[in-house]
């Protein structure tokens, strides 16, 4: 058996009203679920981008709710987004326009694109093509 893909990206943050406005305001991604202190989902294509307050999801299940095991990691996490290289160049564009730093914009070597940049809680947010690993 082999998983046929990732439904989840996950990152933490204690933060998740600055997590939620620069995943909305930022990237464009539009919320379809939160609970306050714990959560904010967001749909990206077929798949759905998680942020999770640690200090919630660290506690075990309330009796009566779903029964989810406790989850979490702390510091810093990582999460990259799939782009054209044309699509790249205008992330840049726009990224910069909102005042955010990028931190590296390099070709690898086997080809492909990446720009990385931070999240208002310190994550960092990759932007790649997927050849990076050769992939379409």
């Amino acid at each position: 058996m082999t998983p046929s893909g990732i439904l989840e990206t996950v990152l933490y943050a204690t933060d998740l009203e600055a997590a939620e406005a620069f995943y909305r305001d930022v990237l464009g991604m539009e919320a379809f679920a939160k609970a306050d202190r714990r959560h904010v989902f967001f749909r990206c294509g077929d798949q759905v981008f998680l942020v999770f307050n640690p200090d919630a999801t660290q506690v075990p299940p309330a009796e009566g709710a779903l029964p989810v095991p406790p989850h979490g990691a702390r510091g810093v996490g990582h999460v990259c987004f799939r782009a054209t290289a044309e699509e790249i160049d205008a992330w840049r564009a726009h990224l910069e326009a909102r005042g955010v730093a990028i931190e590296a914009d390099f070709e690898w070597p086997r080809g492909g694109r990446s720009i990385y940049f931070r999240d208002p809680c310190d994550n960092c947010v990759e932007i790649a093509e997927p050849r990076i690993w050769g992939l379409d």
